[in-house]
């Protein structure tokens, strides 16, 4: 453990005297006194050459042992600083807006932490009264064998489902099933799904479809611009409508109808919603300073007059998936890790998330790092990895993906592993716009449509990646990249990171942008920063 300990303080670049060592070392939990140590050292306004050697009347000073008592603690006086919001108080801020929404980037210049890190939750009972509903979450629904049987049971799901969606459309209230095309019919109103995608010597596209009666091939040609830009957005296995011509020998398509959504009305709401992702906690690229920024943020002691206020506001907190590091995920992950036990990846989750005021409802959803099998759906965290934070009385569990209601707010959570193949499978699509991403699976209807290659995904005796349910909010994560597009009334948003640029980003070219908080405050989309 003495390795341990010293070694978790060094990588903070935090030195202790044999003094400190043995007051660090004489606690019931050495382990998680020192995490606590580390952030509040970190959040004071401490200069690099002051850590290099932390005596004991330093822990003191912090721990309350020699000034300060427990019960006698002090509000964190902060100062923040960017360009200009407000100057209506001792706090400084700058408003920066984009196109569409606010971002607004906050800075700690002095802070004085309390001398003893409480629960929270633990001050006082929540009074406030959720209407939070879980409207689908596959936790406890997987059957699935993996045999034969049971993918063609899926698949079948998967066609049904998107079969009744799309005969909704006008276009498509009366189709044919490919068993059931006559010699002589010329128009042809199918829902199919591609089996099969292949271009021609002259640059035009054969689509290979399939019903659950048989199979056609549809030309799509390259004449009709407006229709072939469109066909070339189709992957393997999603489900579609097609309007074609039969003549002789050929089918040629005229029109190409996507499940897609209708437009929705925006719906009024009086409190606000935070969304986080990929938080990363036990790697060492994690901001844990940010993050205890951000925590101080949404208990409203951190941040302008303004912040603060949409701070009070904030009802629920949203976490779509990797919230931990996890373990093993990657090759030689070890090298990377502050912290290599899972089980201790979440009690540090818990500390932070447990400081995080009780009125706030916390849901959590698994990704690819977390304690859930890799293929989607996946379950949400079991309780024997993550057994402190199903402790805390105001956090939920909930599948990859899920759909919750919250006081009437429809939010569909997804962490996002398809985003992983989409860019190569549909042209114009990138990692840094994620955003559109998220419009072409809303299109789909399908969460992650292309099977048996980059996600992978259980094949269950139910399809639980269709979109069924049309949300008012779609949360993902997974990229490491903010952004926020709005598309047909339906708030688009991808909650980016906790996480410094990794060496498989590197790799890639992707540049995350971390720290960056968005919050949906009374309909309007806001984005924080808490970092430089």
């Amino acid at each position: 453990m003495t390795n341990n300990i010293l070694l978790k303080f060094a990588k903070k670049g935090i030195n202790l005297s044999p003094d400190a060592y043995k007051k660090v070392m004489s606690q019931d939990n050495p382990v998680n006194f020192a995490s606590d140590l580390i952030v509040k050292l970190k959040s004071r306004d401490f200069k690099p050459a002051d850590l290099i050697s932390v005596d004991g009347e330093v822990i003191d000073e912090i721990t309350g042992n020699k000034s300060k008592s427990n019960d006698d603690t002090t509000k964190d006086s902060q100062e923040v600083s960017t360009d200009s919001i407000s100057k209506k108080s001792e706090l400084k801020i700058e408003d920066k807006k984009t196109e569409s929404e606010g971002i607004v980037k906050i800075e700690d210049s002095e802070k004085v932490v309390d001398a003893k890190v409480q629960f929270k939750r633990n001050l006082e009972k929540s009074n406030v009264t959720y209407d939070y509903e879980v409207i689908q979450d596959s936790s406890n629904k997987s059957y699935t064998s993996g045999e034969i049987g049971d993918l063609i049971t899926y698949f079948q799901s998967r066609y049904e489902k998107l079969h009744k969606i799309l005969k909704q459309r006008p276009d498509l209230k009366m189709t044919t099933k490919v068993a059931d095309i006559d010699d002589g019919q010329t128009t042809l109103n199918l829902i199919l799904m591609v089996r099969e995608i292949r271009s021609t010597k002259n640059g035009h596209k054969f689509v290979e479809f399939e019903d659950d009666t048989g199979s056609i091939s549809i030309l799509f040609s390259n004449k009709n611009e407006e229709l072939f830009a469109e066909a070339e957005k189709l992957v393997k296995d999603e489900v579609v409508g097609v309007i074609a011509n039969k003549n002789d020998d050929f089918v040629v398509a005229n029109q190409l109808i996507y499940p897609d959504v209708v437009r929705i009305s925006e719906k009024e709401m009086d409190f606000g919603i935070v969304f986080l992702s990929d938080v990363h906690i036990g790697s060492l690229t994690f901001l844990e300073d940010a993050f205890q920024k951000f925590i101080d943020w949404i208990n409203c002691e951190y941040g302008n007059e303004e912040q603060r206020k949409t701070a009070e506001d904030i009802k629920y907190l949203i976490i779509a998936g990797d919230i931990v590091d996890g373990i093993g995920v990657y090759p030689n992950q070890d090298k990377e890790l502050s912290i290599k036990d899972i089980r201790q990846q979440y009690d540090e989750a818990a500390r932070f998330l447990g400081n995080i005021r009780s009125d706030i409802k916390i849901i959590i959803t698994p990704g690819n790092h977390d304690a859930s099998r890799l293929a989607e759906p996946q379950p949400a965290v079991p309780e024997e990895y993550a057994k402190s934070l199903y402790q805390l009385d105001n956090v939920e569990f909930v599948s990859n993906p899920a759909v919750i209601s919250l006081d009437g707010i429809k939010v569909l959570i997804y962490h996002g592993e398809s985003f992983n193949e989409l860019p190569m499978a549909i042209k114009g699509l990138s990692y840094e716009k994620n955003e559109e991403m998220m419009v072409e699976l809303m299109r789909k209807r399908h969460l992650a449509p292309i099977y048996g290659e980059r996600t992978p995904l259980a094949s269950e005796l139910e399809d639980y990646l269709v979109i069924e349910h049309v949300p008012d909010i779609f949360h993902t994560g997974h990229i490491h990249i903010n952004s926020y597009k709005k598309y047909k009334g339906i708030h688009m948003i991808n909650s980016g990171t906790f996480q410094t640029q990794t060496d498989y980003q590197k790799i890639k070219n992707i540049e995350p942008t971390p720290a960056q908080v968005p919050v949906i405050h009374k309909g309007q989309y806001k984005l924080y920063r808490f970092i430089d």
